[in-house]
């Protein structure tokens, strides 16, 4: 394998999965986590020792200790609180929400402290590079972050903070659809009008992009971040819910949250299989006690795809109305479109490949992997943002806002200034008149949605300009200018015409972290890096003589284990023995220094006793 000077990963931040990616000898590849398997759960969980567990291993303790373990935290990332999605989340979640300190930023109750989301998707960011240090045996720490097309300005920056978090310097927050189509256009000659359809597991995007000779025009995006894999998982279980109630006297398995969880995952692996499956077999035992003392409920329940199809009808409708939208701001024809590329993992149900081939009139592509693809293109840019020598063919992105970006006039109204689907760079002026007989400052509110009503979108920043001169109500002229670079910085600056006098601001989205906050994190995680950094090297250390002792007691077992049979302590001292194994192996095999450090003691333990067992003859 060759290596490049300086490694580089691109990163497919999901709501269910992630991924993370890198230009290998001139090729992307998905990079496999250390358990060998190439999409890593987008789970963080505290366990009840206080160990902080990421992905698989947290996935799979969910069901024993639910308010403890985070998932779809995507869709809560650079959220307000008391937004009408974190109410939805504080219903249907399983773990607990709480304000953040200056009550507009979301927070998540773990382990005995409220945790910031970003730092929570930190943790899953910090797993994806380890897996890649892994794979490169060296440092990484430059990476591009994709994000929902539709992600706000909030949303954007709380994603790249939660990178900062977990040690990776983010060259770029690049667009999910975008980043599919630039992996499906990487070593092939593409002229034609693209649409993106990305259905993953919490939100949805449609982007249309012209593809010609290595320029990927973005034409406009839409999209909707609450709607998703999850909202079809809540359906089915909400059917489950209702139907076991119908069967066992009213009984409410939402009141349980170890049983709710259960539910999800049945509902989540019976809406996987009626992918490929006409039905799917729903079986719960001892899933609520029942009404005579020690008596147990089980649920068992059919499902078949067309009430699938039915429960979900209204969510695949949505997904069609914002792509119709899209392509009406896109000014294209569905007829026009020359692919349709399926991105996402909830685009492998049959209903939403049908919606496409009606929309389209057309078979969507088979071309690309739905769940690989955006991490694909993440790594492609990368390199070519680090290694730009290295690419075999230049390429040009040209992206686009989003939303509407404007300010707050009178009224409380929302005035548009540049508009969704703008191309960036670009700059735009508007002129205002005071709304106030002898104002002498005014208050430039930047904000950006699509609403009418200014509260009712994001609030980037604000500042005053002042010395205006005093005047009667709109006498006086203030130009407003917004400016964005290439890279998606705003720029608001505000002038009077007449006097000169200016004030600008270059808008800085929050993510709900102070700066103060944010040092804070940035400094505890380092000290945590360190500690892991020196766990790793006494482990590194200790490898050696540590599977040297497992192969000892592999080697010694069969003698061992017969003269333990004529001991007293018989299965129990073998069951021990080979549990013992078992822990070891499985950490170093997940290359946790903690656990298999914990083990060497019992290790040496067996070790001894096996020896002096066959030493003995079992005497």
């Amino acid at each position: 394998m060759t290596q490049n000077p300086e490694p580089c990963i691109g990163i497919d931040l999901g709501t269910t999965n992630s991924a993370v990616a890198a230009v290998v000898d001139g090729a992307p590849r998905v990079i496999p986590n250390r358990q060998g398997q190439l999409l890593t759960p987008s789970v963080v969980a505290v366990a009840r020792n206080g160990k902080q567990l990421v992905g698989h291993v947290a996935k799979r303790q969910a069901i024993t200790n639910p308010e403890a373990t985070v998932y779809a935290a995507k869709r809560l990332i650079g959220r307000r609180w008391g937004s009408r999605e974190v109410e939805d989340a504080r219903q249907a979640l399983p773990y607990p929400l709480v304000p953040g300190p200056d009550g507009h930023d979301v927070r998540v109750n773990l382990g005995g402290r409220a945790w910031p989301v970003p730092e929570i998707s930190a943790l899953v960011l910090a797993e994806l590079k380890a897996d890649a240090e892994a794979y490169f045996q060296r440092p990484v720490s430059k990476a591009v972050v994709t994000v929902p097309a539709w992600f706000n300005d909030g949303q954007r920056q709380a994603t790249r903070d939660a990178g900062r978090i977990a040690g990776l310097d983010v060259l770029r927050i690049i667009n999910e659809p975008t980043s599919a189509a630039l992996a499906y256009g990487f070593g092939r000659s593409v002229n034609a009008k693209v649409v993106v359809f990305d259905l993953g597991g919490g939100t949805f995007d449609v982007s249309v992009l012209d593809i010609r000779d290595g320029v990927f025009d973005v034409v406009a995006v839409g999209g909707d971040t609450y709607l998703g894999g999850e909202d079809l998982d809540r359906r089915v279980m909400d059917w489950l819910v209702f139907d076991f109630a119908r069967a066992h006297e009213g009984i409410d398995l939402r009141k349980d949250k170890m049983a709710l969880q259960r539910l999800k995952e049945a509902a989540e692996r019976a809406k996987c299989e009626l992918s490929s499956a006409p039905s799917a077999h729903v079986h719960l035992p001892f899933l609520a006690a029942g009404a005579n003392p020690g008596a147990a409920l089980h649920l068992d329940a059919q499902l078949g795809r067309e009430r699938l199809e039915e429960l979900t009808r209204d969510l695949v409708e949505r997904c069609v109305q914002v792509a119709e939208r899209t392509l009406r701001d896109a000014g294209v024809r569905a007829q026009d479109v020359g692919e349709v590329l399926l991105v996402g993992g909830q685009t492998r149900m049959p209903r939403v490949q049908r919606a496409v081939r009606e929309l389209f009139g057309r078979e969507p592509s088979r071309s690309v992997h739905p769940e690989e693809v955006v991490a694909l293109g993440a790594a492609i840019q990368a390199q070519m943002l680090v290694h730009p020598e290295a690419s075999a063919a230049e390429t040009l992105l040209l992206d686009v806002t989003p939303q509407d970006l404007g300010i707050v006039v009178a009224g409380g109204w929302f005035q548009t200034i540049i508009p969704r689907n703008t191309t960036i760079p670009t700059s735009e002026r508007h002129l205002f008149t005071t709304s106030q007989d002898q104002q002498t400052s005014v208050r430039i509110s930047v904000l950006q949605g699509e609403h009418e009503r200014a509260a009712q979108n994001a609030l980037l920043g604000e500042f005053v300009l002042t010395g205006i001169r005093a005047a009667p109500r709109g006498a006086v002229e203030i130009e407003v200018t917004f400016e964005i670079s290439a890279d998606g910085i705003v720029g608001v600056s505000a002038r009077d015409p007449q006097t000169g006098q200016r004030q600008s601001i270059t808008v800085t989205a929050t993510s709900g972290l102070s700066q103060g906050e944010l040092e804070r994190i940035l400094e505890e995680h380092r000290d945590e890096a360190l500690s892991r950094r020196q766990a790793q090297g006494l482990l590194s250390s200790r490898r050696g003589a540590i599977e040297e002792a497992i192969a000892e007691i592999e080697r010694l077992a069969p003698a061992a284990e017969a003269a333990l049979q004529r001991s007293p302590f018989g299965d129990d001292a073998v069951r021990k023995a080979r549990a013992v194994v078992a822990r070891a192996r499985a950490a170093l095999a997940a290359d946790d220094p903690a656990a298999a450090l914990a083990e060497e003691p019992q290790i040496d333990r067996t070790v001894q006793l096996f020896r002096s067992l066959v030493a003995g003859g079992g005497a």
